[in-house]
């Protein structure tokens, strides 16, 4: 198998699988959620026992973790914001951030809170305006 192939094999249109099932998120909005895991991403399908992936720009299926009392255990939609894993853009460059982040959002993608802290990768906001509206920098 050549090295093209066999790297192919572990990330899905040359993605790098930062996210998966089970992974913490800091919550980069004012929803009232913290921290939340992800339980599922939305769109994928993979072969028996391949665990799904996400990275920046996808949204993914989460649970709430810490946060306020009437938001724990509530299942939700979060968008990946931010990820610790390396990733490549297509200039060529490489980016990686201090931490795993998402917002909160409607089913349709709009947010839940009204303001993102912290930067959010470009890849995230020309995906979903929503959030680039509310994203005081955009990296």
């Amino acid at each position: 198998m050549s090295s093209a192939k066999s790297t192919a094999r572990f990330s899905r249109l040359g993605r790098s699988p930062g996210i998966i099932n089970g992974t913490r998120l800091s919550v980069a909005d004012n929803s009232g959620a913290r921290e939340v895991a992800v339980v599922g991403v939305v769109g994928v399908k993979t072969r028996l026992r391949r665990v799904p992936f996400a990275t920046v720009g996808d949204m993914v299926i989460v649970s709430v973790k810490k946060g306020k009392t009437e938001l724990v255990g509530q299942v939700a939609r979060a968008i990946v914001v931010r990820q610790r894993k390396p990733f490549r853009r297509p200039d060529g460059t490489w980016i990686a951030f201090e931490d795993n982040a998402c917002v909160i959002v409607t089913p349709e993608g709009n947010p839940k809170g009204s303001e993102i802290r912290g930067p959010v990768a470009r890849e995230a906001a020309e995906r979903w305006p929503g959030i680039a509206n509310l994203a005081t920098l955009v990296v």
